[in-house]
């Protein structure tokens, strides 16, 4: 128990020091696996039967999801903005429609959703980061 205490505030700390290093880019690849993790949790508790991890598990995925839908950025693509904004809706119904059920079938549905948009994330090239920051950073000079 004192173990996996530890090792729990270890990742917690290392989490927060990478996210307060982490460019925008990070923060989404950060969020993206912290929502696989606690789906995974979730789909574990599911299988031991604790249902009370699972809520919370599933909740926390339920909340990381939100938070990806909301830090789109309508202005870059609103054509991808609307498509990732559906599917992350429908990932929050399939979560809950999991937790009601049980189905870890679905959590594995989600957890692929989500790989799928993370393995396209992941290989953005830097120089393409770079060119959409210094486009945003013109957008806003622009704007003001």
């Amino acid at each position: 128990m004192y173990k996996s205490k530890g090792i729990q505030a270890y990742r917690k700390d290392s989490l927060k020091s990478d996210l307060a290093s982490a460019d925008p880019h990070r923060v989404i690849q950060l969020l993206m696996q912290g929502a696989l993790e606690k789906l995974a949790l979730g789909k574990g508790c599911i299988e031991r039967g604790d249902f009370a991890g699972k809520a919370d598990s599933l909740t926390r995925a339920v909340q990381i999801i939100n938070g990806l839908r909301d830090a789109l950025d309508r202005d870059a693509n609103p054509e991808l903005v609307d498509n990732l904004e559906s599917l992350y809706d429908y990932m929050v119904v399939q979560i809950t429609e999991a937790s009601v059920s049980k189905d870890t079938k679905v959590i594995d549905h989600v957890m692929a959703l989500i790989l799928q948009i993370k393995g396209a994330w992941d290989k953005i090239s830097p120089a393409d980061k770079q060119m959409a920051y210094a486009n945003q950073n013109e957008a806003r000079v622009g704007a003001v």
